[in-house]
């Protein structure tokens, strides 16, 4: 059972709503340790300064920023800690705004929120009061030292809660070279395929059934050397799909395709 990772209480208004938060998602990568090949020993990093050509203690270290060059503007860790947000206890609720005005491309990481037993009923007003307006919460959290702009929505049985990138951090597409113009238009003929094409490869969304194989591969791979058998034969790679330069000849191969494993 996975353990809360932070305590507090959301706020809207002069309503408190105790609650505890919890990871939503968590990666499951396969992590490996670097080994010297000669002993197996594991390897460890060591601080090193380069110009003196010694290994350097950790009180001896401070915090630069790169303003060009080589020169760095120091900032010690007290002047860090004078500028860091007033840590509070709190998810400020600031305003609600519809879930359809906030990209995707703004989300971070994602928590869940659970209510603590004395927080039941104000929790359960928010998510049923948010459900039937259908907008989510805008609002601000200190994590670690650091103050998160954050958007609150219910999902299922939960009010999900995602950490948000700030504006300057999202890439502009403005920045972007290659971004197709106005001057290019697909004929209503290819446009009818493409639909087509979207209504046979359309389904309802069941995350069940994706899943890592390349992970499930390396594990299999992992459990079979670590039980002292010889791997052999190592799965081959799927072909890659040959390349069809016809537009319209590879809309109707896709759709073709489609409905044939749909079908199936």
């Amino acid at each position: 059972m996975p353990r809360a990772m932070w305590s507090g209480a959301i706020s809207f208004g002069l309503v408190n709503v105790p609650i505890k938060m919890f990871t939503a998602a968590r990666s499951q990568d396969v992590r490996f340790n670097q080994l010297h090949a000669k002993d197996m020993s594991r390897i460890k990093v060591k601080k090193f300064c380069a110009a003196e050509d010694i290994e350097v203690e950790g009180d001896e270290i401070v915090r630069g920023y790169p303003i060009g060059g080589d020169q760095y503007v120091v900032v010690t860790d007290e002047e860090m800690e004078a500028l860091a947000p007033r840590v509070t206890s709190g998810i400020e609720i600031e305003e609600f705004v519809d879930l359809s005005e906030i990209d995707p491309v703004y989300s971070e990481n994602s928590y869940y929120l659970v209510p603590e037993k004395n927080g039941v009923k104000p929790y359960a007003l928010l998510f049923d009061a948010m459900s039937k307006a259908n907008k989510i919460a805008l609002g601000r959290v200190v994590l670690r030292q650091k103050q998160y702009l954050v958007a609150i929505r219910p999902a299922g049985r939960a009010l999900s809660m995602s950490t948000l990138y700030y504006p300057d951090e999202v890439v502009s597409q403005d920045e972007l070279e290659g971004l197709p113009t106005g001057e290019v238009e697909a004929s209503e003929r290819e446009l009818a395929m493409a639909q087509q094409l979207i209504d046979a490869l359309s389904n309802e969304f069941e995350p069940e059934k994706y899943h890592d194989e390349y992970r499930e591969q390396l594990l299999a791979l992992i459990e079979q050397k670590a039980q002292g058998a010889e791997v052999v034969e190592l799965p081959e790679r799927p072909a890659a799909a040959s390349k069809v330069t016809d537009l319209m000849a590879a809309l109707e191969a896709s759709i073709a395709a489609a409905k044939k494993a749909k079908s199936a």
